[in-house]
This record gives C-alpha cells, sequence and structure tokens, in this order.
C-alpha cells in the first residue's frame, strides 16, 4: 500500500479497519544471498538499497529484539553534515542530501526537519576553529554562516550570554540541519525493504558464525542455523560481541551516551543548538519537549542506561547554557550503547574473512548517517568495492596511520 492523501481519505471511510500492516512477519529461509545482522536504521537502510538500488532482494535482516529496539530510537534526532575533515565531510554531505529526500523516497513520514544548527562558541580559539571549519564545509559547496554575539542573540535571544565564564561571542549556523522522528527513520526503511522482498525477523538472536575453508556459511541464531553468501555487521554498540563470533578483535568500545526529554512546553527553541564550553545539544520536539544530551558515560558497558553523575553534569551544563531550563521538569531518560572507535570516524569496510562485511563505529554520529551508511554499505556488499565517499573509512586505517580524528583527541574512544 502506498501512503498518500487518497489513502488517508478512503481510510477515513472505513474506520481505518484496512491499513495493511507495515511489513510481513516471515519465518526464516534456509539460505540468503545476504544477511545483515542488527535491525537497527543502519541495518535495515542497508536493507532498503540493496533492494532498490542493487536488485538484491534474498535479504534477511536478523534483530534479536523488535524492529528499531536499539541506538535508531536512543538518539537526541540530529541531523547535520558540518564536518569538517575529508573523511567525513563528502560522507555526511552525501547523507545530508539523502535525508532531504527521505520521506518521498521511502514513501513514509519521518518528520524531517530543516531548522538549522548552531555551534555556538565561548573564546577566541573556538571560532578560529568554528571559521575553519566553516571554510573547509564551503570549499566542499555546503553552506556555512559564521555568525558574531549579536546575530545569534537575535536568533536565540535566551541563552546566558554574560556567562562569567563561557560567554556567548558567537556560533557556526548550518541552516540545513536539523532533526527527524528517530523511530519513524526506522519504520520507513523497515517498510521499504519489506515491500522489495526483504525479510525482516524480529526476536532472532545470532549466538554464533559458522565459517568453512576461510569464508562465512551461515549464522547460528535462536531460531536455528540460516545459511548465506554474505555477512552484514551492522549492530551498533555490540558489534564487537557479534564480532568475536568471527574471531575479528575491532579498534572500538562499547560506552552509554544517554538522553532525556522534558515534559511539553509551548514553542521556545526553533533551532538545534549544542554548548562550545561543554558537549550539550539540544532541540524541541513536535510534541513540544526539550530532547537533549550530553557526553558519554566514559565507561564500557551494554546497558541501555547510564548513572545519576551523568544526568547531573547534562542538566548543568544545560541550565549554564539557558538558565530557564531549571523551570522545566525532565520526564525520561534512556541510554543507547554507542560503538566508539579509536579516532571517532567509522568503519565500513570488508574484513580479513572474504565475505564478511562491517559497519561500525558510529560513536554520536550513527543517526544522522543512517541514509548514507545503508547506502555506502549496499554498495560495499553487492559491488565489493567501497563507494567514492566512504573509501576512507577503512578498517586497516588506524595500522596504517591514516586516522580521521576530527575532534584531534587521539586514539581514546572515550574522548570522542
Amino acid at each position: 500500500m502506498r501512503y498518500s492523501a487518497f489513502s488517508i481519505l478512503k481510510n477515513a471511510f472505513s474506520g481505518n479497519r484496512d491499513w495493511a500492516p507495515m511489513w510481513r512477519e516471515p519465518q526464516p529461509k534456509p539460505h540468503y544471498d545476504v544477511i545483515i545482522v542488527g535491525g537497527g536504521g543502519h541495518g535495515l537502510a542497508t536493507a532498503y538499497y540493496l533492494a532498490k538500488e542493487h536488485g538484491i532482494t534474498n535479504v534477511a535482516v536478523l534483530e534479536k529484539s523488535y524492529l528499531g529496539s536499539g541506538n535508531v530510537g536512543r538518539n537526541t534526532t540530529i541531523v547535520r553534515s558540518n564536518y569538517m575533515l575529508e573523511g567525513n565531510e563528502p560522507f555526511y554531505e552525501l547523507s545530508m542530501k539523502l535525508w532531504e529526500g527521505l520521506e518521498q523516497d521511502f514513501n513514509y513520514n519521518a518528520m524531517m526537519s530543516q531548522r538549522g544548527i548552531i555551534n555556538l562558541f565561548h573564546s577566541d580559539g573556538q571560532r578560529d576553529a568554528y571559521a575553519r571549519r566553516g571554510n573547509s564545509m564551503r570549499m566542499h559547496g555546503i553552506e556555512a554562516e559564521l555568525l558574531d554575539r549579536e546575530q545569534v542573540k537575535k536568533m536565540i535571544p535566551y541563552l546566558n550570554y554574560d556567562h562569567a565564564r563561557f560567554p556567548v561571542l558567537g556560533g557556526l549556523l548550518q541552516r540545513r540541519a536539523g532533526t527527524a522522528r528517530h523511530d519513524a527513520v526506522a519504520w520507513g526503511y523497515g517498510r521499504g525493504a519489506d515491500q522489495r522482498g526483504v525479510d525482516l525477523i524480529q526476536q532472532c538472536e545470532v549466538t554464533g558464525i559458522r565459517r568453512e575453508n576461510g569464508i562465512v556459511t551461515g549464522v547460528e541464531t535462536t531460531k536455528g542455523f540460516i545459511g548465506c553468501n554474505k555477512l552484514a555487521l551492522a549492530a551498533a554498540g555490540n558489534t564487537s560481541t557479534v564480532g568475536r563470533m568471527a574471531d575479528l578483535q575491532l579498534p572500538i568500545e562499547s560506552h552509554v551516551l544517554q538522553a532525556f526529554v522534558t515534559e511539553g512546553i509551548k514553542p521556545a527553541i526553533d533551532n538545534v543548538i549544542t554548548y562550545g564550553a561543554g558537549h550539550f545539544y539540544i532541540s524541541q520536539s513536535d510534541k513540544g519537549g526539550l530532547v537533549f544530551g550530553a557526553n558519554l558515560d566514559y565507561y564500557s558497558s551494554y546497558a541501555q542506561r547510564g548513572n545519576l553523575e551523568t544526568v547531573e553534569h547534562t542538566i548543568e551544563e544545560g541550565v549554564s547554557m539557558i538558565p530557564g531550563l531549571s523551570r522545566v521538569r525532565v520526564l525520561r531518560a534512556w541510554g543507547g550503547v554507542m560503538d566508539m572507535s579509536m579516532d571517532g570516524s567509522p568503519i565500513i569496510d570488508r574484513t580479513a574473512i572474504d565475505n564478511l562485511y562491517l559497519n561500525c563505529g558510529w560513536c554520536y554520529g550513527g543517526f544522522k548517517a543512517t541514509p548514507a551508511s545503508g547506502f555506502c554499505f549496499a554498495h560495499l556488499i553487492a559491488r565489493n568495492e567501497p563507494h567514492q565517499v566512504a573509501r576512507l573509512l577503512r578498517l586497516d586505517r588506524f595500522r596504517r596511520g591514516f586516522a580521521i580524528d576530527e575532534g584531534g583527541k587521539g586514539p581514546q574512544p572515550n574522548l570522542h
């Protein structure tokens, strides 16, 4: 069923009894051309683009829980492409372009809202760093504006501009950035993949990877053995666990990143805002809740929840930037398990096992990368060669000394 104004009207007259399910509930087949481990945004996007762009439809997505139960539904929904380095900027700009046409492409309302993002700076050094980033963006053909204090104040007057330690001096603005509805993105990609013949298999945990003569022949699961010609891992924070089933030791660590939402209030925050004096970021959802987050919990964990010290730190940063936040009540918090790489940039590559493919290391950037991640990973799986914009996101770049360290923080995953 194709969604449209006509379909809404038609179903309204039938009491909404004729809507088709979003996707089928198939049982696993004995063998697939491609198995994708992970039914989150990246796994579903990969399956969608394998079918749509490459005509490969004998594909199974295996998810140990329900579709979209991981990081794709546990983030702060920010979409942007304001990166600086060669390995990141073209990739995230491809993702931004895919975001801009995504709802029409997969015929689903992902609530894409290009409201703009402002990265605040609080010192001359930060201003120079953002000027450099903005110039790099413009050299890649991506718009960027460096705003002074008065320009920022005109757009967002409620900030603490006269903070004694961290006064707001200006910001870097990308107007095309914004937010999207995270779970709707997963549902849209899942629905689109299913309509093209992909099997989405929920409650199917991978417990082992079977190999013969140096290549993968299939996976052991809680629903039995399933054979495949190619195996693709898109398991986010659980990538290390699944990778060890094939004796892979990967340059990533798993850390918890918390996010929060407040009670609904009247429209107040029109843009996405990031705090240069910390790592706080905030926007307002369509329901009126303020959605925000900050730093990792800084210790390795697979729990989808964090500790109270980080909650306190996050709230302190938010109130320091927007004093009025102290009057708003936080309704709930949640945690996502981040696959943190050694340089803060992702990995999309083949492994030493010929038919085993890897998609991981997304750190804070997984949600915004969802379309390009799926698009480039599908290209790699289908053609056995990297997409042009993902050619630097190689697994061996750490050994070769070609790290893509956007923040210049060195080989310590929890600092990125």
